[in-house]
């Protein structure tokens, strides 16, 4: 019987992980194609730091939400490892 729940356990937590990856690159995917790309032309007509915005999510923009991304991913899945008691030996000390 222990062992359904420890399965059903790593199933949840490889959901839930799953879950935060289709979550964090579809708001990527959002940033980079759609805002750079797409909606290039609309965002033209705003001004950051005296460039069009359509160019600086084209150039700039995209590689810095990916990396905030990276550091939200960690954090999340840093919560998740202590709610499902799988966090490294080296981060509990």
């Amino acid at each position: 019987m222990s062992d359904l729940s420890e399965a059903g356990r790593h199933a949840a937590y490889w959901r839930r992980n799953l879950q935060y990856l289709a979550i964090l690159l579809t708001i990527w995917f959002v940033v980079s194609f759609g805002f750079g790309i797409l909606l290039r032309e609309p965002l033209d007509a705003i001004r950051l730091g005296g460039f069009k915005l359509g160019f600086w999510f084209a150039q700039q923009g995209s590689i810095l939400v990916f990396v905030v991304l990276i550091f939200v991913y960690v954090a999340l899945m840093n919560r998740l490892d202590r709610e499902y008691g799988v966090e490294d030996e080296a981060s509990s000390e």
